[in-house]
């Protein structure tokens, strides 16, 4: 039998590399033991809060979720029900339009701006859906990447309480509780989305994972709110809802739903020359809160005269959410600028 064509062997390597394509990472940039994603892309040369000359966000020509959009908790392990309702708030005030400005609402208009090929925009109704509890750590307290696509088919098929099946406008959202370890969690990942394999669960489903980081690394999945033993010296910021953990994945929740809905399958909005390492539209406004954010700096936040750090409300709360990119105008944006 004659080899096969060198291009057909090139392609044959270039579907297995996207076949094993990793789940995009949320990164937890500041403080970093290490440089994340858009240093690697851009070096030194980075610019924040203005980057037109380097940064080249594209359009991949994928699906983004234009319906609206239903966000399925999926609370792995124990969860007390004080810290629920900070989280559920938090997705509630997506949508509240008459929140305090700042606010959330207004930080999601920067994710509405984005469009799939017909043009359609991202939705701006992003609402609470069905929740399902696994709080006796049915797949363990260590899981893989790949078990985290069986706790969501778990989620999905049990024999009561099963969460719909939602593949079109399903944002299906795992929590893991402070004991629950989750493959390079505090290895500069606090989160990551990507989507579930039909040969698994059944079905395609987009999906995000967060963990809680209060007893396995604070210092760099809940930072501000807590610092690394490396700093010595530097004081904590006290966070909005008093809770350390939950209050530091308020801003990797949002950032994993903004790229979930801009690039669900891994084909549509982001930057950089490997589409099995893509820079997504949270990763370029990695740790940066406020106006003058960028490098080891947050930007300029609030703070609230019980001497809480926030920079955003929610519907009756406040939270600390890191800013997106806005393509049209190639910066970082988020409500609370000074110049708006």
């Amino acid at each position: 039998m004659p080899a096969p064509p060198v291009k057909v062997i090139i392609l044959s390597i270039l579907v297995l590399l996207l076949a094993a394509a990793p789940p995009a990472h949320g990164w937890r940039p500041w403080p970093n033991q290490k440089l994340n994603a858009t240093d690697f892309l851009f070096g030194g040369s980075k610019k924040y809060e203005g980057s037109s000359e380097f940064v080249h966000l594209k359009y991949h020509m994928g699906p983004v979720l234009t319906a609206n959009i239903t966000v399925y908790p999926i609370w792995y392990g124990v969860w007390q029900n004080s810290q629920k309702r900070i989280i559920r708030e938090f997705i509630n005030s997506f949508s509240a339009v008459d929140s305090k400005p700042p606010s959330v609402s207004g930080w999601w208009k920067t994710v509405q701006l984005y469009t799939d090929q017909t043009g359609a925009n991202i939705s701006r109704h992003v609402q609470l859906g069905e929740e399902k509890n696994d709080r006796f750590y049915s797949h363990g307290k260590s899981l893989t990447r790949l078990s985290v696509q069986y706790v969501i088919k778990s989620s999905v098929t049990a024999r009561t309480n099963a969460l719909p099946i939602n593949p079109k406008s399903g944002v299906y959202l795992l929590l893991t509780s402070d004991d629950v370890y989750v493959q390079d969690f505090c290895n500069n990942v606090c989160g990551f989305h990507y989507f579930t394999f039909p040969s698994i669960v059944g079905y395609t489903l987009p999906y995000a994972w967060v963990g809680n980081s209060a007893k396995l690394c604070p210092g760099i999945c809940a930072y501000p709110f807590a610092v690394p033993a490396y700093m010595p010296g530097l004081k904590a910021a006290q966070p909005p809802n008093g809770d350390v953990g939950v209050d530091g994945m308020i801003s990797v929740i949002g950032h994993e739903i903004a790229e979930l809905s801009t690039n669900p399958l891994i084909n549509a909005w982001f930057a950089g020359q490997d589409p099995v390492f893509p820079v997504e539209i949270a990763d370029l406004c990695e740790g940066i809160y406020g106006t003058g954010g960028g490098g080891s700096y947050t930007g300029q936040m609030l703070s609230g005269e019980d001497g809480a750090t926030y920079n955003i409300h929610g519907i009756r709360r406040r939270f600390l959410l890191q800013w997106v990119w806005n393509h049209l105008l190639n910066y970082c944006t988020g409500p609370n600028a000074l110049d708006q």
